[in-house]
């Protein structure tokens, strides 16, 4: 009979695969929605993926830096790399890479395994029906729950990075030494409500584009549901909606990492005076053709690492919400 695992043709018997959701996928692999082993597998892709990405765009960050500190010296693209390259030679291009590389992987792991956490706490508060006609909200309180004490985490590490991406130290090793007898934990957190201010809207509208993205696109592009598509299908999906999420999240966040840099690097200034001297123009318009090439490909890369990760370990590729209203 039609709609039974199995048919009969002829004398052959053709075997018809049964549908297998994520929940019992994951079940028949011995691996459990939110338990502790759950949250500690996203927090590690997190970390992986974070730290990785963020390692390998050392020199388009190094550059970006620059040019927002110092914007008539460095004038674009190319000819700033060739500034810091005569000047500098191949190491100062790489400069800040052990900040990167340390300090988002730490923030990597809070924000992707927090974010699962807080989605499902903030969802099991709301109960199912509130939950599935209110997804923003809660993509937006999980996001943004996440990303403060994520920021917490990386805020010494980016305290460090600007300064050894403008001359103050060599590296991390002698940078945060050096910071912290001159400032002490002031001067390693002293930016952190200017990281709060570009990272926590940037955050809720990555993670709350992507989630509508990967709706939008298995109802319109792929038009089936994500149980029926393949892995690699899964994963392309991850990629376009990732890249979507960072475009949009950048395009808002630009000011506030303008001012970060200019505050880092000038600490007479506070952030009204530095917004003053740059700008409103400024704010929007600095550096953000450079955001944008480094954070569209980057939010790409770290979304497909990070859901590479989870189906390697047997987790449901991101996105959605049905599972954290159906699964108990």
């Amino acid at each position: 009979m039609v709609g039974q695992a199995s048919l009969f043709v002829g004398s052959n018997r053709v075997e018809r695969e049964p549908e297998v959701t994520w929940d019992a996928q994951i079940r028949a692999n011995k691996l459990e929605l939110f338990t502790s082993k759950y949250y500690a597998a996203c927090a590690v892709g997190g970390m992986i993926s974070a730290g990785s990405v963020h390692l390998l765009i050392t020199p388009l960050d190094m550059l970006k830096v620059n040019m927002q500190a110092n914007p008539l010296k460095y004038r674009s693209i190319m000819s700033g790399f060739g500034i810091v390259y005569r000047e500098q030679g191949i190491g100062g291009i790489w400069k800040g890479w052990s900040s990167k590389l340390f300090g988002y992987g730490a923030q990597g792991a809070c924000k992707f395994g927090l974010y699962e956490y807080f989605k499902k706490f903030y969802a099991d508060l709301a109960g199912p029906e509130f939950t599935k006609e209110n997804k923003t909200a809660i993509f937006a309180a999980g996001s943004l729950s996440a990303q403060v004490i994520a920021d917490v985490a990386l805020n010494p590490f980016e305290s460090v990075k600007v300064k050894v991406q403008t001359g103050y130290a060599k590296g991390l090793v002698d940078g945060f030494p050096r910071l912290y007898r001159a400032e002490g934990l002031a001067g390693l957190y002293r930016g952190l409500p200017l990281l709060w201010g570009r990272n926590i809207p940037f955050s809720v509208l990555m993670f709350s584009t992507f989630e509508h993205s990967v709706d939008f696109l298995y109802k319109n592009v792929l038009q089936r549901p994500k149980n029926d598509c393949s892995r690699i299908q899964q994963l392309g999906i991850t990629c376009m909606a990732g890249y979507m999420s960072g475009v949009t999240g950048t395009i808002i966040s630009n000011p506030a990492d303008i001012l970060i840099t200019t505050v880092n690097k000038n600490r007479k200034l506070s952030m009204v005076q530095a917004a003053k001297r740059i700008g409103v123009t400024g704010l929007f318009t600095r550096s953000l053709p450079l955001r944008i090439m480094i954070v569209g490909p980057m939010a790409t890369a770290q979304w497909l690492c990070y859901d590479t990760l989870k189906v390697l370990v047997g987790l449901p590729t991101s996105g959605g919400i049905e599972q954290f209203v159906e699964v108990d």
